[in-house]
């Protein structure tokens, strides 16, 4: 092999192997790009999903108000039972004087 063939063979394959180098880096370019655009768009969806927990938060608390609101109806409801009570024995010693 001669030294222009050694060289051109050198020169061939510096530009083969620039190319690969040249197109991986575009290619991680690409991925950092696509990363960066993958974490500006999950924060924002992070940032709807606090804002959704809680708007909807009050929606979890629904049963217990229902079971707070269902004791104070049994409350009322016995309170008024006794207040009819009360009531009709008062009338009773009214009626009596």
């Amino acid at each position: 092999m001669d030294d222009n063939t050694l060289y051109a063979s050198w020169y061939f394959w510096l530009i083969v192997a620039t190319v690969l180098i040249v197109a991986a880096v575009a290619l991680l370019l690409l991925v950092n790009a696509a990363a960066k655009r993958i974490l500006r768009l999950a924060s924002a969806a992070l940032g709807l999903v606090v804002e959704i927990k809680e708007n909807t938060s009050s929606i979890w608390g629904l049963q217990k108000t229902n079971e707070v609101a269902g004791h104070i109806l049994q409350g009322s409801s016995n309170i008024k039972d006794h207040l009819t009570l009360v009531a009709d024995a008062l009338h009773e010693l009214d009626s009596k004087n």
